[in-house]
């Protein structure tokens, strides 16, 4: 899902600025910066808007490997959490780097046919590198049942 295809899919996303940066096989890099739209009342990016980047930049690489895969497999989330260690201000870039994990993860669905799942970890830092918050996103992934 490239930007253009997030304004339909995620509009509150694409609403409060959340651009997908890059992405390839094993690595997906989203940016949202810190605005008027986007902020909380302490004059920083609200922790929603960094939750909707951070969960992109895993997301997205999965259900990209999930439709290269060729394979039919629902994917979930099914638990997060996340630590705030600086004030959010400026361009904050969010990063997914472990695309070898997810393809394990696919791999695992497929051959034992159960369902899997994974912690996926994104770091948001700021443009100094220095990073504002941390998540980590439960995914789980099944093998649809042919009917």
């Amino acid at each position: 899902m490239r930007n253009t295809l997030s304004f339909f899919a995620l509009p509150a996303a694409w609403i409060c600025g959340v651009r997908v940066d890059s992405l390839n096989e094993d690595k997906c890099v989203v940016r949202v910066k810190h605005r008027w739209i986007n902020q909380n009342p302490f004059k920083s990016l609200f922790w929603a808007v960094q939750g909707m980047a951070a969960e992109m930049a895993g997301g997205l690489l999965l259900m990209n490997k999930i439709n290269k895969s060729g394979q039919s497999i629902a994917m979930l989330l099914v638990g997060s959490s996340s630590v705030f260690t600086k004030k959010a201000t400026g361009k904050i870039l969010f990063t997914y780097d472990q695309g070898e994990d997810l393809d394990k993860l696919i791999i695992d669905a497929v051959t034992t046919k159960l369902p899997q799942t994974i912690t996926i970890k994104t770091k948001g830092a700021n443009e100094k590198g220095d990073v504002v918050s941390e998540f980590s996103f439960d995914w789980s992934i099944k093998l649809r049942s042919k009917r």
